[in-house]
């Protein structure tokens, strides 16, 4: 595996263009393969240590902190660090005053999902906002990205490298797996954990049944159509897709929305997943669900205090898919006027929730 201890180089990225046709002929291509996802069903991916997966994008990248790099109130609280975890250099971002709050993101997203809310989190507790082995500005790919393994990578830095054995832990989306495997493998670990928006595969919901609960499961299981159609127009395809599970998108019953995010929030998580390694490490979270959903029925149910966040309209069913394997749930909120980007659509609700649960926890 691969092992590296230098920063992230600097060079210039630039946005790829399309043309209307383009991508006219990838949205075919895309349909094609959302018909034999649906034919033929989706194999278990293979691990990223296998044959190679086609390179179609130019992988330059700007620097790991071009985001925040002429941010000066952030970079007042906050630093960028890098600890190599058994051969993955991983990337987090650190900062404030108080016990250990960690922060896991989903797809397709870095530790910058949590960059809105970060500073008024620091104001309690000392922030760690991780990009997950892999993705974001981490290097080296971990054996597998079933979660069950990112977990474990996660614990060999926390606890491995940084000596954090009392924490808060809140994952996102595919990050709340991680989440949940990590309290589920070091129990006595986690003081507090926040579910936010990620049904759960195991006993109440299999992989297969979640497969066929939006498209982009289907697709993203796939093995080389993803990279092939999204490579060479990441920032399109991402910006598309944020505008799909957004409140009053079409993933969720409505007309049609707009991306939440702004231009330059868009442009830093395109910056990653440009990255082919990092693209086929995103797909591989959902490659890899038929052993989530196996390794999630095995564990046993978490005993950690747990608040289950959700998307508008979404908690019935996120709950009953985490129940099972969560014996302490003791806030379950939904978050108005907000779809699956839960801090960007409405940042205010997230914090002050998450704010009261964990002081909640910790007062006990």
């Amino acid at each position: 595996m691969l092992t590296t201890t230098g920063t992230a180089q600097d060079t210039q990225a630039g946005a790829t263009a399309t043309t209307g046709s383009l991508w006219t002929r990838r949205a075919a291509m895309a349909t094609a393969v959302l018909a034999l996802t649906t034919a033929c069903g989706t194999a278990e991916g293979r691990t990223p240590g296998g044959t190679p997966r086609r390179p179609s994008v130019d992988a330059r990248s700007t620097a790991f902190d071009a985001a925040t790099r002429h941010d000066t109130a952030f970079n007042r609280r906050f630093r960028h660090r890098t600890a190599d975890v058994d051969g993955v250099r991983m990337h987090y971002v650190t900062g404030g005053t108080g016990k250990p709050l960690v922060l896991l993101h989903g797809w397709p997203q870095s530790w910058y999902a949590w960059r809105g809310i970060m500073p008024a989190l620091a104001e309690r507790h000392t922030v760690y906002a991780l990009d997950l082995p892999g993705l974001g500005d981490s290097e080296g790919a971990p054996p597998s990205y079933d979660k069950a393994t990112l977990a474990r990578f996660v614990h060999g830095l926390l606890a491995g490298r940084l000596g954090l054995r009392d924490i808060d832990l809140v994952g996102h989306d595919l990050g709340a797996g991680v989440g949940f495997q990590y309290a589920a493998q070091y129990p006595g670990e986690v003081r507090a954990y926040a579910h936010l928006d990620y049904p759960l595969p195991g006993p109440a919901l299999s992989a297969a049944k979640y497969r066929t609960l939006s498209w982009h499961l289907g697709f993203h299981g796939q093995d080389d159509f993803p990279e092939a159609i999204v490579a060479d127009d990441v920032r399109e395809y991402l910006a598309l897709f944020y505008a799909y599970v957004a409140y009053g998108g079409k993933s969720f019953g409505g007309p049609g929305a707009k991306s939440p995010f702004t231009d330059r929030q868009e442009d830093e998580f395109a910056r990653t997943y440009r990255r082919p390694q990092v693209l086929t490490g995103g797909f591989e979270l959902y490659r890899t669900l038929e052993r989530d959903e196996r390794d999630n029925t095995a564990a046993a149910p978490i005993a950690t205090p747990t608040m289950l966040m959700t998307a508008e309209g979404q908690l019935p069913f996120a709950r009953s898919t985490v129940e099972p394997r969560m014996s302490r749930i003791t806030r379950a909120v939904e978050v108005p006027k907000a779809g699956h980007w839960l801090t960007e659509e409405n940042p205010k609700f997230v914090t002050a929730e998450l704010l009261a649960f964990l002081a909640e926890r910790r007062a006990k």
